[in-house]
């Protein structure tokens, strides 16, 4: 068991300190070896099939990415980096984990629970810092006044290395003092000590769970709740378009724009509580149930209770890939032509803009005045062609108004 981080070599210096204090730690932690035989086989095989499924998802992104110079855009780097920490987790976590719990024990010692309890939460860290990081990218994206620069890295290289740095900001205070990591939940597994109840302690775990879980959990709904508000104003100003033909040249097209207007709105919608419920799902319950080990009475959060939420939350690895890259309709499209051994097709510009232009003054002939609105050129969905997407863009609709000067 852990009795402290950076306390191996001073136990050999005073082994009667050490000694009471690793059989007081032992005493204390006994609640960790709980699991059946029958429920240690049972994590082992979902922490097998999430190692295999997020490495090999991980890996094809990577691989996507490396092979088609399309997908090489400042934001989809942004996307690069959540593949490669989660990648990190499957290759240097899930593997001593998955062995611990084919055991029913620890395998790698005390210094190895305090290395894999460290890595494994700097990486979980930078994918939630990641994912907050890429909603603001995108808000900022589709808000802005001009127009996205396919080939600036500045901005986005800096969201990255912000993501690292603010992940080691949070996770390095343990080795030195402020908290500590150690076994949790039945034993085969390590991370931050839930359940010691200093003001030490406490104070490190409320820390990490504002600035760590909920901070970039607003964060997300923020950004994407101003994105879907966006799109929903534009749908408004196409049906008011739409009507206007209508009423011009008495020809129905308002219905066939409003259907699919509401379609894509229908489908944005969908999308962003996906992306919200999954990160709810993946990583609340792993939170709550710090919470609850750490001011709940002991003994309160067995070790079947706290094994459920550690699997949900390294279940992300494999559900990250899915939700933010494989519903983007660039990286499918990248994907369609690995299995087929071509090239991706490309429907579209590698520009975007998000401002809607406005009426451009038409030209008079006879009796007809035309005015040609432009809705939306290149206009880019800010979830429907990818969730964080900044390079997938839809054509210009272009609508033709005839106004009878008769």
């Amino acid at each position: 068991m852990i009795v402290s981080n950076l306390s191996v070599l001073s136990c050999r210096r005073n082994s009667a300190l050490c000694l009471g204090a690793v059989e007081g730690h032992l005493e204390a932690s006994s609640s960790y070896r709980t699991l059946s035989p029958t429920g240690h086989i049972l994590v082992a095989v979902s922490l097998g099939f999430i190692g295999t499924f997020g490495f090999l998802n991980n890996l094809l992104v990577l691989v996507l990415f490396c092979r088609y110079k399309v997908l090489r855009s400042p934001i989809n780097f942004l996307l690069v980096n959540i593949c490669l920490s989660d990648l990190l987790v499957c290759v240097l976590g899930t593997p001593f984990s998955f062995a611990a719990s084919t055991q029913g024990r620890w395998l790698i010692g005390d210094t190895g629970c305090v290395w894999y309890g460290f890595v494994n939460s700097l990486l979980g860290v930078v994918s939630l810092i990641s994912l907050a990081v890429l909603s603001y990218e995108r808000y900022c994206t589709m808000m802005g006044s001009t127009e996205a620069d396919a080939t600036n890295y500045r901005k986005v290289i800096g969201g990255v290395l912000m993501s690292w740095i603010y992940s080691l900001i949070w996770t390095l205070p343990p080795l030195f003092g402020w908290s500590r990591y150690g076994p949790e939940g039945p034993g085969t597994t390590c991370s931050v000590d839930w359940t010691t109840k200093t003001a030490n302690n406490i104070s490190y775990i409320i820390c990490l769970f504002i600035f760590c879980l909920i901070v970039p959990f607003l964060v997300i709904v923020f950004c994407y709740g101003k994105l879907l508000h966006a799109i929903k104003q534009m749908n408004s100003v196409t049906d008011a378009l739409s009507i206007c033909i209508c009423f011009s040249l008495m020809m129905k097209v308002s219905s066939v724009n409003t259907s699919v207007s509401r379609k894509r709105e229908h489908r944005v919608l969908l999308m962003v509580i996906t992306m919200v419920v999954f990160y709810l799902l993946c990583w609340l319950p792993y939170g709550i149930m710090a919470l609850l080990a750490t001011f709940g009475a002991p003994g309160l959060v067995t070790a079947e209770a706290s094994i459920v939420p550690s699997i949900l939350a390294k279940s992300s690895t494999v559900i990250n890939p899915v939700i933010y890259i494989f519903m983007n309709k660039q990286f499918y499209r990248c994907f369609r032509a690995l299995l087929n051994c071509d090239k991706p097709q490309r429907g579209s510009s590698l520009k975007s803009s998000s401002k809607t232009k406005p009426f451009r003054p038409g030209r008079r002939t006879d009796n007809f005045t035309f005015m040609v609105a432009s809705v939306g050129p290149n206009q880019t969905n800010p979830v429907e062609d990818g969730p964080l997407s900044a390079d997938n863009t839809k054509p210009a609709v272009l609508s033709l108004v005839a106004h009878y000067n008769g």
